[in-house]
């Protein structure tokens, strides 16, 4: 399976993405780890990316697709694999859907997740990090898992916050260019959603971002 996956910052995306990896052996592939991959080996393509990078400049769609095509085509990837990062707006969806289907790696499944835009900003700004461990579980403002005061739920230990967390301006910018449904991530996303109408080899798969992990791993498995 050949996944492509959309969400907003604080939707619930990489959690959903690491349950699909470790359930189906399958890599969980972020473009932003694709660029830091390519530039600390020096490859050819990091070379021109950095360059972009350094210069505060956007890196092209030339470098960066193929730069992608060429993690999808690893070893590791040869069964099928959940790309989360990319495209971000309309115009890369169209050349990614191109080169896709140009090397014979078409998309199977499109998935959506769906969470209304103040509520994916609370999640993120609500979050919690465990002094003991990163990985227990609190947010202020997720009733399945607020804290217990100002300690953590699950062992007891003190909470602090990451300051990128309770950055509302760079929260709200990032949300800007993902809500964006005319040249957006959501316009990217749509793309998507037509090309499936028009063509039955193509899934694509909405989730109510709203309810536990679990319960939005349940139906995401359902439907694949």
């Amino acid at each position: 399976m050949n996944i492509l996956f959309f969400g907003p910052n604080g939707s619930g995306k990489g959690t959903q993405g690491a349950i699909l990896k470790d359930k189906y052996n399958t890599p969980h592939i972020e473009s932003g780890a694709i660029f830091r991959d390519n530039i600390s080996k020096g490859t050819e393509l990091g070379a021109k990316a950095k360059e972009y990078i350094n210069r505060g400049d956007l890196v092209p769609d030339e470098i960066t697709i193929p730069m992608i095509l060429d993690r999808l085509k690893q070893n590791d990837a040869k069964k099928g694999w959940l790309l989360d990062g990319f495209p971000r707006n309309k115009n890369q969806a169209i050349k990614l859907d191109e080169a896709l289907r140009a090397a014979d790696m078409p998309l199977d499944i499109v998935v959506e997740i769906k969470l209304d835009r103040e509520i994916a900003k609370n999640r993120i700004m609500g979050r919690r990090l465990c002094v003991n461990d990163n990985n227990h579980p609190n947010n202020i403002f997720i009733d399945a898992i607020k804290p217990n005061g100002d300690k953590c739920r699950v062992c007891g230990g003190e909470l602090k916050t990451r300051s990128d967390d309770q950055d509302e301006s760079a929260i709200n910018k990032r949300h800007d260019i993902y809500y964006n449904t005319v040249d957006g991530t959501l316009a990217a996303a749509y793309y998507f959603k037509e090309a499936a109408a028009a063509d039955g080899a193509m899934k694509y798969i909405e989730l109510n971002g709203e309810p536990s992990v679990k319960e939005v791993a349940d139906e995401l498995v359902s439907k694949l």
